[in-house]
């Protein structure tokens, strides 16, 4: 059995920072870092069946074309993807009651629709990015036992490109899911690796004040090449989700509507009309 120090409950038998139910989720789950975005995927739904929010965790769960979906905002960084995923597996694979794993697992298709800034000058602003592999330079993951998913030639390629400070820790290198590349693919989409960062000044090169350990890490990420594959763009999630999510049986994929091209120092001119076009992309093809 579980103990209650490490799966904590809410007096009505919530997972505890989510507030969630079993009943509460559908099997596809659509992750936003926003708890304002939420609501601009959900107002395309014919009708919303469920809403809860603690925190910056807020959660609507509806349906859209006959496809149940839910909506969920993580907030930012690999820390609460740490939170998010945990709790959305206990979800579907504890028994709350009796606080043992199931016999028989769920796999669930977690996409996430996120922003993201670009590291190549021909993936412009306004463009979607579909990440292959997440490149986690947060150290998060391993807290975790990752060697059975991880691609040590790719962080070792990475490691000797970059003269990384291993003081900072190992990169890992995760897959997302093939499945959902397969089902989400279209022309429109570039595809790489994308990057994640533990924080959004220093960990991803801007210097506002503070000086950085490596002020040539973005140049040197910008022509790494590893058998074809390129460092599309920097966030701070989608590693997190793919290693948990390989590591706890989900299909994961991640999304993002490039705002800015850190390489040619642009910025969108209206990066809400991109968040929104990548929204209405995913949800036709959830239901295609």
């Amino acid at each position: 059995m579980i103990q209650s120090s490490e799966l904590i409950l809410n007096p009505n038998g919530s997972v505890y920072h989510l507030n969630l139910l079993p009943e509460n989720i559908a099997h596809d789950i659509i992750c936003v870092g926003d708890q304002n975005r939420v609501e601009k995927i959900t107002q395309f739904f014919d009708s919303i069946e469920f809403s809860q929010q603690k925190r910056e965790f807020k959660t609507q769960t509806g349906m859209y074309k006959g496809k149940r979906i839910t909506v969920l905002s993580t907030g930012i960084g690999p820390d609460n993807i740490d939170i998010v995923m945990n709790e959305l597996d206990a979800l579907v694979n504890i028994d709350l009651k009796t606080r043992q794993p199931k016999t028989e697992l769920t796999s669930l298709n977690i996409i996430r629709i996120g922003t993201s800034g670009s590291l190549q000058p021909d993936i412009p602003c306004d463009s979607f990015v579909m990440s292959k592999m997440g490149l986690g330079l947060d150290n998060m993951l391993r807290s975790y036992l990752i060697d059975t998913i991880s691609n040590p030639a790719i962080e070792n390629a990475f490691i000797s490109h970059t003269n990384w400070d291993l003081r900072k820790g190992r990169p890992y290198v995760i897959s997302g899911s093939e499945k959902l590349e397969k089902r989400l693919e279209s022309y429109k989409i570039h595809k790489g690796i994308t990057a994640t960062a533990g924080g959004f000044y220093g960990p991803q090169g801007r210097v506002l004040r503070l000086d950085i350990q490596d002020k040539t890490l973005n140049s040197k990420m910008d022509n790494f090449n590893f058998e074809g594959n390129k460092i599309t763009n920097f966030e701070m999630e989608t590693s997190a989700i793919y290693g948990l999510g390989k590591l706890l049986g989900h299909e994961c994929l991640s999304l993002n509507a490039i705002i800015a091209n850190r390489a040619l120092g642009t910025f969108s001119e209206d990066p809400y009309k991109a968040v929104d076009e990548l929204i209405a992309y995913t949800l036709d093809k959830l239901i295609g």
